[in-house]
């Protein structure tokens, strides 16, 4: 039987046991029977998936062992995953695991150029028709560990070139393709438009403008399904890892982690078959701080240093730079601080040059600029205050790099976003510093500019602050009256994108 609160099925004469996992994960929580059934019926909103209605009974007989059916099994995955800052799986909640297709489910995906595409039309047209907030993600799981790693290390795996026979003339065009209908102004239009979306992203966060991206990138694959000149194709393809890459940000940036992760895999398949290096490593980049924000960095080191490997004789000092910024989030999230403060040094150090670097940096780098260097320097060792107890050591070296970052910020009205998670970043700080007053203010200084960004991120980072401030200080005045305006002030739940 099917009921609105999404309810499940237990086999026929089969006797039902309590779901032990569930039921551990839920104590831990701290949440109660009522609090977790708001909170999926407020993602399940989120998701577009309005029939599902769930009470405290519904909760009941979830932790009595009932199985209930798509999409809450993924809900509670993502809820509980939040909640505890690590990937808390399907099977990890005691539930059945969803069987996925091949074209939505895994990141092990043939490396080749025909194929590459097929998949990435494939995959954003499924995500434009269902035409409903992350319902996609709700059929994917995300890839951890080797089964992640292994993959993504076929990316420096050089694709077998087909043998050439010499002409004594131009090489007859098959009968059954035509030429490539793109100009040079054409595509330097996708490159621009392209361009445009990042900054749009930057400016107003991922809420805003993914399906536009997503129907791009679709687009671009009906271009490179056609015969093209070698060197157009691979300019495509490069447009193509750009707009999945910025697809899979949107995604990340709105709190659909499985879709995110896919778009980046394709990215990557895309600027391999592009032949961009550094562009490569970026999107690998944008893998790493997504497991460093699910709780998983040992995988971002891991693709840290692939990136790093597989781009140390082409990237550009900005690029480098970046990348030892992101090895330093990973260290300090693995409480290694040694090496962290290592990667720090190489970052600053590496920045310096970039100023003498002979071509200008790609588009997808410009945002590495003096404000992120400080605010991911800062970040890390905020990091690792948290991972070594709360140390105010650290919490003293992270403040000043965080303020710097935040002034710069506040003067750049192109990374509003940015603006925002520095800002509770810098509360952050605050808080491990035992100053519960100048956390609020920072925090009221957020919300005003989370007003005009959709970003999940943002409004899950003030949440969180906020609920950490409460925890520690909920009878200093400035918190008790901070928790009141972000009732008002903070959206409920995130618009369609």
């Amino acid at each position: 039987m099917s009921g609105n609160g999404g309810s499940g099925t237990t086999a026929v004469g089969a006797e039902k046991r309590p779901n032990e996992l569930l039921m551990s994960w839920f104590v831990r929580s701290g949440w109660s029977k009522g609090e977790l059934a708001r909170q999926v019926n407020r993602r399940a909103r989120q998701l577009g998936a309005n029939h599902i209605s769930t009470d405290t009974s519904r909760v009941r007989r979830w932790l009595d062992g009932e199985n209930p059916r798509e999409p809450i099994p993924r809900i509670l995955s993502e809820l509980f995953s939040e909640r505890f800052g690590l990937v808390v799986s399907v099977e990890d909640l005691g539930l059945r695991a969803t069987r996925q297709s091949a074209s939505v489910s895994g990141v092990d995906l043939p490396w080749t150029g025909p194929q590459t595409v097929a998949l990435i039309s494939e995959f954003s047209r499924s995500d434009l028709m269902l035409a409903r907030r992350g319902f996609l993600g709700s059929s994917l799981a995300l890839s951890a560990g080797p089964a992640l790693i292994e993959p993504m290390q076929r990316w420096l795996v050089p694709t077998p070139q087909a043998p050439q026979t010499p002409q004594s003339g131009p090489e007859p065009m098959p009968a059954s393709r035509r030429p490539g209908r793109l100009s040079e102004p054409e595509l330097d239009l996708l490159e621009s438009t392209t361009v445009m979306f990042r900054r749009w992203d930057a400016q107003c966060g991922g809420g805003l403008r993914r399906k536009a991206v997503v129907g791009q990138l679709h687009e671009v694959t009906d271009l490179l399904q056609e015969a093209q000149p070698e060197a157009t194709t691979r300019r495509l393809f490069r447009v193509a890892a750009e707009l999945a890459e910025l697809a899979g940000w949107m995604s990340y940036d709105v709190g659909l982690q499985p879709t995110a992760q896919k778009y980046f895999v394709l990215a990557l398949h895309a600027a391999k078959e592009a032949g961009d290096k550094p562009l490569g490593s970026y999107i690998l980049s944008s893998m790493s701080r997504q497991m460093i924000h699910v709780g998983r960095p040992d995988d971002a080191l891991e693709l840290i240093h692939l990136a790093q490997y597989g781009s140390r004789d082409c990237a550009s000092p900005r690029t480098q730079s970046m990348l030892y910024a992101m090895e330093a989030r990973a260290y300090a999230n693995m409480g290694q601080p040694g090496k962290c403060k290592r990667a720090v040094r190489m970052a600053e150090d590496t920045f310096t040059e970039a100023g003498e670097w002979d071509e200008p940096d790609p588009d997808w780098i410009r945002f590495f600029s003096e404000a992120e260097l400080y605010a991911e320097n800062s970040h890390s060792f905020r990091d690792l205050a948290y991972v070594a107890g709360r140390s105010p050591a650290y919490a003293s070296l992270a403040e000043p790099l965080m303020r710097r970052a935040v002034e710069l910020f506040a003067d750049d009205p192109e990374h509003q976003r940015s603006y925002a998670l520095n800002l509770v970043g810098l509360a952050t700080v605050h808080l491990l510093r035992r100053e519960p007053e100048q956390s609020a203010l920072l925090v009221e200084r957020a919300l005003r500019t989370a007003r005009n960004v959709r970003s999940e991120r943002v409004n899950t980072r003030i949440r969180k602050t906020v609920d950490a401030a409460v925890r520690d200080y909920g009878g200093v005045a400035e918190v008790v009256d901070l928790t009141e305006k972000l009732a008002i002030a903070l959206p409920e739940t995130a618009e369609a994108v």
